[in-house]
């Protein structure tokens, strides 16, 4: 029977695939009735519940950015509670087209169960993310429609 893997390896797992660009195998890492929060997502949804939901996002993910995201500086530590973890780390971003670099800070606290994501709170520099991607016209449209009231 094989061994059922760690919060910590889990977690490492997750990571490795997203630097790698196997995003088609990432929602495999999650529960049937996982929640996902992204905490400080600028617009659009910050909580995404169930794994068919996650696998979506993640192909989302994969079919529209532009940028490649290499984990470095990973560090991840574990708490009192046996199932959560907290990983830090920064992403080494590359944009496939312009060729420009950068990095963008990451924390995410993950609960994992019999070797599955239950929970995830993600705080990323989503405004980082936004304007390395080309996207901070869009993001600004968002935000204006948001605030406009009716």
């Amino acid at each position: 029977m094989p061994k059922t893997p760690s919060p910590r390896e889990v977690s490492r797992t997750l990571l490795e695939r997203i630097g790698e660009g196997r995003y088609s195998e990432l929602a495999e890492l999650y529960a049937e009735d996982t929640v996902v929060e992204t905490v400080f997502e600028p617009v659009g949804p910050r909580r995404f519940e169930g794994r068919a939901v996650v696998e979506e996002r993640f192909a989302e993910v994969a079919a529209g950015s532009p940028v490649e995201l290499t984990p470095e500086n990973v560090v991840i530590r574990e708490t009192d509670d046996p199932e959560v973890v907290v990983a830090e780390w920064d992403y080494k971003v590359r944009h496939r087209v312009t060729g420009r670099t950068f990095e963008a800070a990451n924390i995410q606290v993950l609960r994992v169960r019999d070797g599955l994501i239950v929970s995830s709170r993600d705080f990323h520099d989503h405004l980082a993310l936004v304007v390395a991607g080309g996207h901070l016209p869009r993001l600004v449209q968002a935000l204006e429609g948001g605030q406009r009231e009716e």
